[in-house]
Parts: C-alpha cells; sequence; structure tokens
C-alpha cells in the first residue's frame, strides 16, 4: 500500500508545474495502459489462437460494453471533478460526501444494468446485427464477462478519487496488478488449456477483481483526505455531477455506436474478415487514444483544483504542457502507424488463415492515421471544459467528435464511395471539431472562467 505525506496532497495547488505533472501523469499513463491491455491482450490471444471470426464476434459485443461503462465512468469522472473543486476549497467533509454517493450510486447501476444486460442477451445480440453463428462466439464470451462488470465499475470510481486524492502511484500500481495477471490467465486458458472465447472471458474477469482489492487498501492509509459513509444526504447532487462528466459518457457511448456501424458497413462490403481488420484498427486506436486520455484525465486533476483555488496562472501553465505532451505523442502515434503498421497488425492476427483480414488492415490504416493530429487536443480541449464546469460546452465538443459527424460522415462517404474511404469520416469529424474545441477555448479560458465564477 503507498503512504503518500500530507503535504505531497497540495502539489496539485502549489507544486512546480512540470514535475508535478509528470507525477500524476506517467501513473495514469501506466494504469490507462494497464486498464486497456485487458482488451488488447484478449485480441492478441484471440486473433492468434482462437480465429478472425472470433475476433469479430469480440468487436460485435463493443457497444454494449460501451453503453455499460459509459454511465459508470460519467459518473465517477464528474463526482470525482466535483471533489477536486471541494479540495481546492479546502471542502474536505464535502469531497468526502460526494465519493461516498458516487461509489454507492455506480454499484448499485452495476446490479441493475448487469441483471438486464444478461436477461436481454439474444435481443441485443440481434440488435447488433449478428447471424446464428456469431451469436454463438459472442455469448461464449459474454456470459462469462458480464458478472465481471460490478468489480471494473467499483475499480473505475475507485481509480478517480483515490488519484484526486494524491495516490496516483497506487492507482498505477493496482491497474498494472491487474494486467499481469490478465496476460498470465490469457496465456494459460487460451493458449495452454484451449477454452477459446470463454477462456479469454475469465482471464479478463478473473483479472479485474485484483485492481480492486489493491485499491480498497486506500481505505486503511492514515493520510487520505477522503471518507466514507453509507448515510448520505442531497443524492441530487450525483446527477449534478454527473451531468459535468457528460463528456466521457458521450465519448464511451458513441464510440460504441460508430463501432455499430462500422459492423454494419463492413460485414456488408467485406464479411467477417472487414469486422477482424476493423477490430485490430480499434485495438492500435485504443493504446494511443488511452495516452491522450491520461494526458487530459491528468490536466482535469491539476485544472479542477487550481480553480476551485482561483489560480489562473497554473491552470494556464498546466493546459500548456498537457498541449505539448498530446502533440508529441500524435506524432509518435502517426510515425508508428505509417512505417510499422504491418509489424502492429500481425501482433493481433496469425500467419495462416488471416490474409484477407491483414490487407484490409493494412489498407485501413491509411485512412485512420489524420485522426491523430487532432483528436489528443479535442479531448483535452473537452477535458479542459469539464474542469471548469462547462459541462454542456464539453459535452458539445465530445458529441460532435465522437457521434454527430463521424455517423453523419460515414453513412454519407459509405453510399457516395464505393470502396473502403468512407473510413476518412472520422478524421473530418476531428478537424472540424478542432474548430469548435478552439473556439470554445478562447472563450472560457482561464481567466474569463475564473471571473464568472466569482
Amino acid at each position: 500500500m503507498s503512504h503518500v505525506s500530507p503535504q505531497e496532497h497540495s502539489h496539485a495547488l502549489d507544486g512546480p508545474i512540470v514535475s508535478t505533472f509528470y507525477r500524476y501523469l506517467v501513473p495514469s499513463i501506466v494504469g490507462m495502459l494497464a486498464m486497456t491491455s485487458a482488451s488488447l491482450v484478449d485480441g492478441i490471444f484471440i486473433g492468434n489462437y482462437v480465429g478472425v471470426s472470433a475476433l469479430a464476434a469480440v468487436n460485435l459485443i463493443i457497444p454494449i460494453i460501451a453503453l455499460l461503462f459509459g454511465v459508470g465512468l460519467m459518473l465517477s469522472v464528474g463526482g470525482s471533478v466535483r471533489g477536486g473543486k471541494y479540495l481546492g476549497e479546502q471542502k474536505t467533509n464535502a469531497a468526502s460526501a460526494i465519493f461516498s454517493k458516487t461509489l454507492i450510486a455506480v454499484l448499485c447501476y452495476a446490479i441493475g444494468v448487469i441483471s438486464l444486460g444478461l436477461i436481454f442477451e439474444e435481443s441485443l445480440f440481434r440488435l447488433l446485427g449478428a447471424d446464428a453463428d456469431l451469436m454463438n462466439l459472442m455469448s461464449e464470451y459474454y456470459r462469462v464477462i458480464m458478472p465481471f462488470f460490478f468489480a471494473q465499475l467499483g475499480t473505475i470510481v475507485l481509480y478517480f478519487f483515490v488519484r484526486l486524492d494524491g495516490f496516483p502511484s497506487l492507482t498505477a500500481s493496482a491497474l498494472v496488478v491487474g494486467a499481469i495477471i490478465n496476460i498470465g490467465l490469457d496465456y494459460l486458458f487460451i493458449a495452454k488449456f484451449g477454452w477459446g472465447l470463454s477462456g479469454a472471458a475469465w482471464a479478463t474477469g478473473l483479472s479485474q477483481l485484483f485492481p480492486l482489492l489493491v485499491l480498497l487498501g486506500y481505505f486503511f492509509s492514515k493520510s487520505r483526505k477522503l471518507r466514507f459513509s453509507l448515510i448520505q444526504k442531497n443524492w441530487y447532487e450525483v446527477i449534478q455531477a454527473a451531468y459535468n462528466g457528460l463528456s466521457e459518457f458521450i465519448n464511451e457511448i458513441s464510440g460504441g455506436i460508430i463501432a455499430f456501424l462500422f459492423n454494419l458497413m463492413l460485414i456488408h462490403r467485406a464479411g467477417v474478415d472487414g469486422v477482424a481488420a476493423m477490430t485490430v484498427m480499434n485495438y492500435l486506436m485504443m493504446m494511443g487514444f488511452m495516452v491522450f486520455f491520461a494526458i487530459s484525465d491528468t490536466s482535469q486533476v491539476m485544472m479542477s483544483q487550481n480553480f476551485g483555488a482561483q489560480n489562473r496562472k497554473r491552470m494556464n501553465k498546466f493546459f500548456l504542457v498537457a498541449a505539448c505532451n498530446v502533440l508529441l505523442i500524435s506524432v509518435s502515434c502517426i510515425f508508428l502507424l505509417l512505417f510499422f503498421n504491418e509489424s502492429l497488425i500481425l501482433i493481433f492476427l496469425s500467419d495462416e488463415g488471416s490474409e484477407a483480414a491483414l490487407a484490409l488492415a493494412t489498407e485501413f490504416v491509411h485512412y485512420v492515421w489524420p485522426l491523430f493530429l487532432f483528436a489528443g487536443l479535442n479531448m483535452l480541449i473537452s477535458g479542459y471544459l469539464t474542469s471548469i464546469h462547462l459541462a454542456f460546452q464539453s459535452g458539445v465538443v465530445a458529441i460532435c467528435r465522437s457521434l454527430i459527424l463521424p455517423a453523419t460522415l460515414l453513412s454519407s462517404l459509405y453510399y457516395l464511395l464505393p470502396d473502403y474511404r468512407f473510413i476518412y469520416a472520422l478524421a473530418i469529424g476531428e478537424v472540424l471539431t478542432f474548430a469548435l474545441a478552439v473556439f470554445y477555448l478562447v472563450h472560457h479560458r482561464p481567466s474569463r472562467a475564473l471571473a464568472n465564477s466569482q
């Protein structure tokens, strides 16, 4: 268990800008990549040991997972941003209250949606466009993984609040432990025992229990500020806080909707190989996007507390450092996609029986890479707007980049172009969103945001 001194808790408010930012960013990147690794490692083992059809089946489940995860993320991010503002205002009791209410609300939500998801399994699969063969494969994975979302959603809440309270190393350690265990179990259950998709689900599900157990160690730390209590009032505050996490919900649920549209289009135009190829692209994009999210999330921790403390200069400096990191990651991702695309794709596909999927995935790279020029900056600006409690503006940026523009452009280009160039819709959507995001950033820069909050 990590112990952090009380003095360290104020680094966001008075510590050196660059070193404080990286003190939170590095564990956040490690944690986010560890969190993502469950899907990535599953994809590697499924693609290499089970097959292309199994990879496509897992991709078809993404919209369901996105919906479940999106609501939990909205509650967690919204609650933690409000908690950060309370800590900046030295209102520890209020921060503890929103922490407690958020955790209780997410766990109750988890019980409800997991139950409904299992009851209406077949109807959901049909809605997602699966045929009989794919439904059997989807069910093999889905029935095992669903109950474990209770642990994953609990982990998400603790991740954001424990990190907010000055324990970034503990949160990163928890997620790394889960990632390592997941790799070991995937190898054991899929490669050695040959359990197929159910083995991947058991490996991912069981590995999700360990981060939760590690994060529970936070409650035994004497230096923590946040306290948990079941007895709470003003539950409407959870809804108010969740509204401030609207952009994260939009990002998550929109990803599921766009995945659904892509699956329908690719099934009709390229069959199972097309879906599998796009699944690989999703894995590659996910790696970059998780780093972007970690940068945005780190800036939210810094900005929300300094927003509460009315410190404009530190807000500006933290944003500038975050923007420089986003640009560095963008250039790195583009370089890897353009010059090492086949090597990256082959991580997820076996050498035999995947030639068609490999060829399609290689082609898709050239339609996808331009989105990295703007996606990270859009996520950063959206996160900044969330940190200063402009949930509507943040939500507009999020829904434009992740749903409205991609869906509209995808539908249009799909019918206009006979090949796969409709995938350019993702990059075009990011460019158009960037113009809107910059407009909001200029009109709600820290000086104006602080003046309006007084």
